[in-house]
This record gives structure tokens, C-alpha cells and sequence, in this order.
């Protein structure tokens, strides 16, 4: 009976066959018990099949359909109840892509946010990087001068030191020979 249905309500080509067989089952899953609007649409494919033009195909699947209860207001109620079935159908599809939306969309925004916000994150701390960086390259760079300036005053301290000691040994080294020579 899917089969049936299924072509009955894919006249239009280009329908989406995973949409089409899930509405489909709904159809069948709601099917009232005897002849209703399901099933003078089948008859009423089966009569366009063979070619018939569509106002005596209408006329001629109702007229066998009244011969076993069916009245054209039952036939319009249980056609509105397919339809109630369908937009159900929508509702429940409307409420899962919703979820999805959230799941694979929404999911994924919130994280494209959150790595934004870590970006900036990283940012200032490359930058509190940088200034250190800088701060210590700074140093680094005057270093040699004051590694110079700290050298040259060691050299001068020992110069002097080296120069008042020699200084001192003479005197001493004459008041040694003037002891000798003179005492």
C-alpha cells in the first residue's frame, strides 16, 4: 500500500523521497478503518492510470465509493483529518530541526564565540609577552654598557691599587736600602 501511496502523492516530480516516505507513513500509520479519503484517492489514481479524464475519474471513484458508505461529507472530514496528520507530521519535523539547529548551529556559534574571546585572550597575553620581550631586550642591550662602565672602573680600581702599591714597595724597597746603606 506505500508503494501505492507513495506515487499517488509524488505526481510532482522532484520531491525529496526521505520527506515523501516519512509522510507517507504517517498517512498509513492514521489510516481511518474502512473506505475513506485514502482510499478513494487510490481509486481514483487507479482510474486516472487508465487514462480517464479527471472529472469522471472524481465522479466514477465517488459513485463506487457511496456504494459502501462513503458520503462526500466523510470524505471531506477524513481528507481534513489527513491533513491534521500532516501538519502534525510538520510539527514533530519543525520541533527536531529546531533541535538540530541547536545541536550543529547554535552548538557551533557558541564555540566559534568562545575561541573568539580565547583569541583575545591569547592576544593580550602575547602582547604582556611582548612587553616583557622588549623590557628584557632593553636590559640586555644596555647590559654591555654597564658590563663596560663595571669593567673599566674594576680596571681603574686595579690600576690604581696596582699603582699606590708600587708606590708603596718603592718607598719601602728605599727605606730598605737607605737602612742598609746608612745604619
Amino acid at each position: 500500500m506505500q508503494q501505492d501511496l507513495k506515487e499517488l502523492f509524488s505526481a510532482n516530480a522532484g520531491l525529496d523521497e526521505r520527506s515523501l516516505s516519512s509522510l507517507i507513513k504517517a498517512l498509513e500509520r492514521n489510516n481511518q478503518p474502512g473506505f475513506d479519503y485514502i482510499e478513494f484517492k487510490q481509486s481514483l489514481g487507479r482510474l486516472l492510470a487508465l487514462n480517464m479524464d479527471e472529472a469522471t475519474a472524481f465522479k466514477s471513484a465517488f459513485a463506487t465509493a457511496s456504494t459502501v458508505g462513503l458520503t462526500k461529507d466523510k470524505l471531506l472530514q477524513t481528507a481534513e483529518l489527513y491533513k491534521k496528520v500532516l501538519f502534525n507530521e510538520k510539527q514533530q519535523f519543525d520541533a527536531a530541526l529546531q533541535k538540530q539547529m541547536e545541536q550543529r548551529v547554535e552548538s557551533k556559534l557558541s564555540e566559534v564565540e568562545k575561541m573568539k574571546k580565547q583569541i583575545e585572550e591569547y592576544k593580550i597575553k602575547i602582547q604582556q609577552l611582548q612587553e616583557k620581550i622588549t623590557k628584557s631586550q632593553d636590559t640586555i642591550d644596555h647590559a654591555d654598557e654597564h658590563i663596560q662602565a663595571a669593567k673599566e672602573k674594576i680596571e681603574s680600581t686595579k690600576d690604581a691599587f696596582e699603582t699606590t702599591l708600587r708606590a708603596i714597595l718603592n718607598d719601602i724597597d728605599r727605606d730598605i736600602e737607605n737602612i742598609q746603606s746608612m745604619l
